[in-house]
């Protein structure tokens, strides 16, 4: 048995009865569950369907998700997100650069790197060594003035840990910024890399070693592991090329807003819903959701 979930951005909720509909006359589906009003609704079918990425499509150009997975064991145990672009809406280290008026040049260098397009690690390296100099106190300024929260992300962790689950925020950004966010977003734990510093002015440097595609993995590995945790018992949610191991192994790799070589790797694509969606997704309604 599976679960077929469509879902649009809660903030201009426009699902309708006639598309469900549609849908589940065309898969045999079953009765319609509404998680919330003209935002989420789901229904089971028998099978995954062998049209799935054609409906997919023509839905997305509507302004409609739609997911389809097992029926069972759809609530996870264990949330590992990324950070940037993913739980908040900018790249860290991009916000830094535009303080030191290197913006547009450290931009190009990270969206090449989100993309797959050059190895993470040494983009990174490359990307920091442009920082030097930089004074200490402008991570403060960036945090305050700067960074903003990924809609639904407090409801997302609060849900998710009320019933249970453990949060890892896992980035590879630095330390300095999933402090304050996993602090602010209630995550149980953080990972990140270090920027080096001395005398309150960045060096240039990165602490090693980099925390990048595979550290991710081995973090899903480890804290699962510790946990006495199946993989299958863990939602990832991330949207680049570094995320994509983590995504991959994780019981459910949600892509959310993804770069597109992260998301055609991926069966789990949100690109008009936020980060509720991945409470949709495992099946909570909109009353069940817990205020942070």
């Amino acid at each position: 048995m599976f679960t077929a979930t469509l879902l649009t951005n809660p903030a201009r909720p426009m699902l309708e009865d006639a598309t469900i509909d549609a849908l589940r006359r065309r898969w045999a589906g079953g009765v319609t569950r509404w998680l919330a009003p003209g935002a989420a609704a789901e229904f089971d079918i028998v099978a995954r369907p062998v049209d799935l990425w054609d409906v997919w499509a023509d839905l997305q150009a509507r302004g409609i998700d739609l997911a389809v997975q097992p029926a069972g064991g759809r609530r996870k145990k264990m949330l590992l997100a990324d950070m940037d672009s993913t739980m908040i809406g900018q790249e860290c280290v991009d916000e830094l650069a535009d303080e030191a008026g290197i913006g547009p040049q450290v931009a190009e260098i990270t969206r090449r790197a989100m993309n797959g397009e050059l190895e993470f690690e040494g983009a990174l390296r490359e990307r920091v060594a442009l920082l030097r100099g930089l004074d200490e106190s402008v991570i403060g300024k960036v945090l305050t003035e700067r960074i903003s929260f990924t809609p639904g992300g407090h409801a997302l962790i609060a849900t998710m840990r009320t019933n249970g689950a453990y949060a890892v925020l896992v980035s590879g950004g630095f330390t300095a910024f999933t402090g304050h966010v996993a602090r602010s977003l209630g995550f149980d734990e953080h990972r990140a890399n270090g920027l080096c510093m001395a005398d309150g002015k960045l060096t240039g440097e990165v602490g090693e070693p980099i925390l990048g595609k595979a550290a991710k993995v081995a973090a899903l590995e480890e804290v699962a592991a510790a946990r006495g945790l199946a993989h299958s018992e863990v939602m990832a949610v991330g949207d680049g090329a570094n995320d994509l191991g983590m995504l991959q192994l994780a019981g459910a790799g949600v892509a959310l807003h993804a770069k597109p070589s992260v998301a055609a790797e991926c069966d789990l694509r949100i690109n008009h819903g936020d980060l509720t969606a991945l409470l949709y997704l495992q099946g909570y309604p909109r009353d069940a959701f817990v205020a942070a």
